[in-house]
């Protein structure tokens, strides 16, 4: 049981405030769709990105990676020399939702499996980034969503309490991990569903 109804929101940032697809370069690069498929399921994983995301250098990571499929390195090197083309524009309905929270002075802030390297890139894509009183940055923490230590960071950073916080994200794996500590989520899925569950919550 919740002590109250959450004052503050946690906002995961890709597919949630920016869309993120690998897929939307890649495509570009890829004319066989079989052959797209297995490079993005093979060779540069979600796994593999993920030691990005935990801190790892761009260069390093697909340095090693090229190590190991040296017929893909111009492909592996795109994945950091082309990076802004997996983006694909914010999500118009987060991006109102934000400013209006932000109109009503209720705290926001961030946190996000991502590299250090490519978070200032991705924060001049959308003006409701200043909204954030703080933002965590796995990358800069060493440790990644769901695992329970970077929603530690998040609360020490915050100053609050987890059931002072809704914390909305598109990944079930994250949500069920922060539910699990006593956050307030909502699992990110259709846009439209995001204003009426904030409003049921009173925050707007």
């Amino acid at each position: 049981m919740f002590a109250g109804p959450p004052r503050a929101l946690l906002w995961d940032v890709g597919n949630v405030v920016v869309r993120w697809n690998p897929r939307t370069l890649f495509a570009k690069i890829f004319k066989e769709p079989a052959e797209l498929d297995g490079f993005l399921s093979h060779v540069c994983t979600m796994e593999w990105h993920g030691e990005t995301d935990r801190g790892l250098s761009f260069a390093d990571n697909i340095a090693r990676l090229s190590a190991l499929h040296p017929h893909y390195t111009g492909q592996i090197a795109a994945w950091w020399d082309r990076w802004p083309e997996m983006f694909s524009g914010c999500i118009a309905e987060t991006e109102a939702v934000i400013e209006d929270l932000a109109t009503r002075g209720v705290p926001q802030f961030g946190l996000t499996n991502m590299s250090s390297e490519a978070w200032p890139g991705v924060q001049a894509m959308s003006p409701v980034f200043r909204h954030f009183q703080d933002v965590v940055v796995s990358a800069e923490e060493g440790v990644i969503k769901p695992e329970p230590r970077i929603y530690e960071i998040a609360l020490q950073r915050t100053g609050l309490r987890p059931d002072d916080l809704l914390f909305v994200d598109d990944s079930a794996a994250n949500i069920n991990a922060a539910a699990a500590l006593g956050f307030h989520t909502h699992l990110f899925r259709d846009p439209a569903d995001l204003r009426p569950m904030i409003q049921a919550h009173g925050l707007l």
